[in-house]
């Protein structure tokens, strides 16, 4: 999941209360427009509360977001573009809302068709070397890496810490090398609940080092794998285009390399099968419950449905097409007919070119003037605190019942940021469209982010039923607020 949250998180000072309803008695000592213009505003002010409140108790009671969660993840498993798994789990969704009564498309789009293969790198040469002996390295190729050759290749290892050490070798301190760029994810920043900005320090080594290695001469790229959780898990992800195969070590192996390379000579014999097969087809999923008043209107909800191959994807991004599953679930549950159309959107290929996104804005564009507004949640799920907001300043004003309803889970936030909060639906961010992330405790997300450790049982259920509620409940408003929701 490429999501990058450069944003410093600015808590909201104060939640306005409710605009006070006139008594009986204050209506008939201030008669006139006035008086009866505030009470036709707080009427629906409370019965919107009052479904808010609704939903959110139905949310925090259901497990339908769980149950179909585990399903994704454990039952059909790892769903990288392309695979058989990502188009089964697309079936999977649409009949599910279909069975809800849902009007189902699956969108088809053009996926790219990359297989991992066999990956190994084995120390062969280093200072202190038992006669005949060799040290593993655990790692994992990089998503979209060429492969090498079958035997492998076999070079010297040298190592940077950062593109400007890359630099000042030039060609004569990389040709015919294997870089390594060693550059830790700062576990300290993760803690205090800033990972996105922990990721973005480093996955640009993952993004574009090969790139940087290639032009130098290099004839492969390693990576210290981007996330925390240092327990020898090497964490994946997509890279640029690059001539040269790449790969992500642990931050343990990266460590001894880095250690060995400080005291002599490092070879290293590195073999990757992976490749890339011509391009597939697959499918967003877009499930639409009916707006009764402006069918035309949408509010998305939304997770993507593809991820990597080494778990099965569960927090990244199991989790969030789950949430917007039951956001659907929870309106037709409690009889809730929205203004606007509530649209379900299960995403694909996310994590590595984003082709169901650029699909959805090549083929939906001319209709984006009627997209009130778009939900994602793509960063796992953990206890949620709020939402980052693209949105005109005056609707985060209108949406202070959500806030309201919201606290009781602690849930309330309402971030504004310059940026799209999600990656899918960053192309409508330039028609104008409200744009609306979760954010949630992420302090361990990066521990088990693009890695074989992302699977059903690191969800906590109370946590996805509030995130589920928090989805709920925002998209709630925002289909049925009667004002046109401003830009």
């Amino acid at each position: 999941m490429p999501i990058v949250r450069l944003i410093a998180l600015v808590i909201l000072a104060s939640i306005l209360a409710p605009a006070p309803i006139e008594s009986q008695t204050e209506a008939r000592l201030t008669p006139g427009p006035a008086a009866e213009s505030a009470r036709k505003r707080a009427k629906p002010s409370l019965e919107m509360r009052r479904q808010l409140e609704k939903l959110r108790d139905a949310a925090l009671a259901s497990d339908y977001a769980y149950a179909h969660l585990r399903h994704l993840s454990n039952n059909i498993g790892p769903r990288l573009a392309g695979s058989p798994q990502a188009q089964f789990a697309a079936e999977y969704v649409g009949e599910e809302m279909r069975r809800l009564g849902l009007a189902v498309t699956l969108e088809k789009t053009k996926v790219p068709h990359w297989v991992r293969g066999i990956e190994t790198g084995a120390l062969i040469e280093y200072p202190g070397q038992a006669p005949g002996t060799t040290q593993k390295i655990v790692l994992t190729a990089l998503g979209g890496s060429n492969g090498t050759p079958a035997e492998g290749v076999t070079a010297d290892v040298v190592v940077v810490r950062n593109f400007a050490e890359l630099e000042a070798l030039g060609r004569a301190g990389v040709a015919g090398k294997i870089v390594l760029f060693n550059v830790p994810f700062d576990k300290r920043m993760a803690a205090q609940n800033e990972s996105g900005p922990a990721y973005g320090e480093v996955v640009a080594y993952r993004s574009r080092g090969a790139n940087a290695a290639e032009a130098l001469g290099a004839v492969a790229a390693l990576v210290r794998s981007a996330g925390g959780a240092d327990y020898r898990l090497p964490h994946t992800g997509a890279m640029h285009d690059a001539g040269i195969p790449a790969a992500a070590v642990t931050a343990e192996d990266a460590e001894l390399m880095s250690d060995l390379a400080g005291q002599g000579r490092v070879r290293m014999h590195l073999v990757l099968t992976c490749q890339t097969l011509p391009d597939g087809e697959s499918a967003n999923v877009i499930a639409d419950l009916k707006g009764s008043e402006h069918p035309e209107q949408v509010v998305i909800v939304s997770g993507h449905l593809d991820s990597w191959d080494l778990g099965t994807g569960a927090i990244d991004d199991g989790a969030g097409v789950a949430m917007a599953m039951a956001t659907a679930a929870l309106f037709k549950q409690l009889g809730i007919q929205p203004r606007r159309t509530l649209r379900v959107i299960a995403w694909m290929d996310e994590e590595h070119q984003q082709s169901g996104s650029k699909t959805y804005a090549r083929d939906h564009a001319a209709e984006f003037a009627d997209h009130a507004a778009a939900i994602e949640s793509d960063s796992g799920a953990g206890h949620p605190l709020g939402f980052y907001a693209h949105a005109n300043p005056k609707l985060l004003e209108l949406l202070q019942p959500v806030q309201e309803v919201l606290r009781a889970t602690g849930a309330w936030l309402l971030q504004p940021t310059e940026y799209s909060p999600e990656t899918d639906i960053e192309p409508l961010s330039a028609a104008g469209v409200p744009l609306f992330g979760t954010i949630q405790d992420g302090r361990t997300y990066f521990d088990y982010h693009h890695t074989a450790a992302d699977t059903f049982d690191k969800v906590d259920p109370k946590a996805l039923s509030e995130n589920v509620a928090a989805m709920a409940v925002l998209a709630a408003a925002l289909t049925e607020m009667p004002e046109t929701l401003p830009r």
